[in-house]
């Protein structure tokens, strides 16, 4: 019998390979100030696998297609939540978001996050969203003399804040919140959330100073519980339920 020749393995490998692939069409948002002072549609239509995430979609239009198109991503992993956008009409993290979970029969859309500057492309200006982030102190404060040995805690507290402590910055919850659209002025979800993790934490003694924070008019009562951002966490966070418990400590000032 005849061995099969490298030539014919090769052609039977690049076979099996395309074999599984769709074709898909991606519409995305462009925008580039430099050219014009308003975003367009641009499709493109590429061959890959639907069990590959969108990010990977990205990563062939821009390496294979259109090398000016412009997006983050970092550990495509869903760790660093750089790669936050609006996908067919959702905010999604790319690096999650597989194309077979999407319809990728029909044109799958691609657009930059709401409620923040759009500078090119995909990318939007994230400094208002990280600058209400620094204005919760999103850190531990104690006061006195530094401590000899660590802060214990027990599990119990731990577990009091242990959800808010799952946030990665990407800014899906708060540029998921219809206020935050309309008013860049408001916190957000995800500093407000970010507050929630110190706030209720037994080793923080600046509870009183975030609260006060959060009570401004920009703060927690802007929130209209429309549970847009705790739909929109890529992390599974319960933001909205956080949102709650940070309106009833600076009611009842128990925390």
């Amino acid at each position: 019998m005849a061995t099969p020749t490298l030539d014919k393995l090769d052609a039977f490998e690049a076979d099996s390979a395309s074999s599984h692939l769709i074709s898909v069409t991606f519409r995305i948002r462009r925008f580039n100030p430099e050219v014009a002072a308003d975003a367009e549609w641009q499709d493109f239509r590429i061959d890959i696998d639907p069990k590959e995430r969108v990010l990977d979609a990205l990563h062939k239009i821009k390496w294979d297609v259109d090398g000016s198109l412009t997006f983050r991503r970092s550990c495509a992993h869903g760790i660093c939540g750089s790669d936050a956008m609006r996908i067919n009409g959702k905010n999604r993290l790319a690096c999650k978001t597989l194309i077979k979970d999407i319809n990728p029969e029909k044109p799958i859309t691609v657009e930059a996050i709401k409620g923040l500057t759009v500078l090119k492309d995909l990318v939007v200006d994230m400094e208002p969203f990280f600058q209400a982030y620094r204005d919760v102190m999103p850190f531990l404060i104690t006061n006195g003399n530094e401590p000899t040995r660590e802060r214990l805690q027990t599990a119990e507290d731990r577990e009091r804040f242990d959800d808010t402590t799952k946030c990665i910055l990407c800014a899906a919850c708060t540029s998921s919140c219809p206020v935050f659209w309309n008013d860049g002025q408001y916190f957000g979800p995800a500093a407000i959330v970010n507050a929630h993790r110190f706030i209720f934490d037994s080793r923080d003694e600046a509870g009183e100073q975030r609260l006060e924070i959060l009570n401004d008019k920009d703060g927690v009562w802007r929130c209209r519980t429309t549970f847009n951002c705790t739909d929109a966490c890529p992390r599974g966070i319960e933001v909205t339920k956080a949102i709650q418990e940070v309106k009833r400590a600076l009611i009842t000032r128990r925390f």
